[in-house]
């Protein structure tokens, strides 16, 4: 009796930086102290220019097998902008990991910009 033997090469799985990017941003959206706009990052309006209004707030890039993530969050007034980028850090790590299983090495937050409340509204 013959035996084959299988030459099949694994099967393979990516997952896009698109899905990783959208990943971390609802991750980050999710944190008290985030301004968002639903599930979209606000977007500081300081130096924007017409290019950067259609610049994702998130990077990701892969190296190697792990991800490294940078991402810029308006902070609501009225919270700690560190606390809240340590929180942004975490839970963005956690997603990211969690649902697609891609290891991250970093995850870089830079505060870029401060919400201030209109007149006459409270913080929650």
């Amino acid at each position: 009796m013959s035996t084959k033997k299988s030459t099949r090469s694994p099967a393979s799985l990516k997952i896009s930086n698109d899905v990783l990017t959208k990943i971390a941003e609802v991750a980050a959206t999710e944190i008290r102290g985030v301004a968002s706009q639903g599930e979209h990052l606000a977007v500081s309006e300081k130096g924007v220019g017409i290019a950067n209004k259609f610049i994702s707030p998130v990077k990701v890039v892969v190296h190697g097998d792990a991800a490294e993530i940078s991402i810029n969050i308006v902070v609501l007034q009225g919270f700690k902008a560190n606390e809240v980028a340590g929180s942004v850090q975490k839970s963005v790590k956690s997603a990211v990991q969690n649902m697609a299983g891609v290891p991250v090495s970093k995850v870089n937050v830079r505060i870029a910009d401060i919400m201030l409340n209109p007149a006459g509204s409270t913080n929650e």
